[in-house]
C-alpha cells in the first residue's frame, strides 16, 4: 500500500503520462468515429478503457481547445432535440499529425514490450 507521499507522486506521474495520451486518444477517436460532441468523446473513452482513461470534463475541454488552437480539430454547432451541441471533427492537418503520432506510439509500445521482456 502506498503512503500519502508515494500516492501524491503516483498521481502526478499519472497526470503527466495521461496529458499527452489524451490528446492522441481524442484525435484517434475522431478519426475512427467522425464527428462527436464532448460528452460522446468522454463516454467512448470510458467504454474503450473500461472506465480507466476518462479525462474530467474540464480537462477534456482544455484538450479540445488546445487541439483546435493547433488546427488539428474544428468545432461546429448542431441542434439536437432543440438544444445546441458543439461537435468536433478532425482537420486534414489533424489526420497528418495523427499518423505521425501513431508512429511514435508504436515505437513506445515496442520499447515497453522489449523492456518488459514480452517481445
Amino acid at each position: 500500500m502506498l503512503d500519502g507521499g508515494e500516492e501524491k507522486v503516483l498521481r502526478k506521474l499519472r497526470k503527466d503520462l495521461r496529458s499527452g495520451l489524451y490528446s492522441y486518444l481524442v484525435l484517434s477517436l475522431l478519426s475512427e468515429e467522425g464527428e462527436l460532441h464532448g460528452y460522446a468523446i468522454r463516454k467512448k473513452l470510458g467504454e474503450l478503457s473500461g472506465g480507466k482513461l476518462v479525462p474530467s470534463e474540464g480537462a477534456l475541454y482544455d484538450i479540445l481547445k488546445s487541439l483546435k488552437k493547433y488546427k488539428l480539430v474544428e468545432d461546429f454547432w448542431v441542434e439536437v432535440n432543440g438544444r445546441p451541441r458543439k461537435y468536433y471533427r478532425l482537420t486534414d492537418l489533424g489526420r497528418e499529425v495523427l499518423l505521425a503520432l501513431r508512429d511514435e506510439i508504436r515505437t513506445i509500445e515496442r520499447t515497453l514490450m522489449r523492456l518488459e521482456g514480452l517481445e
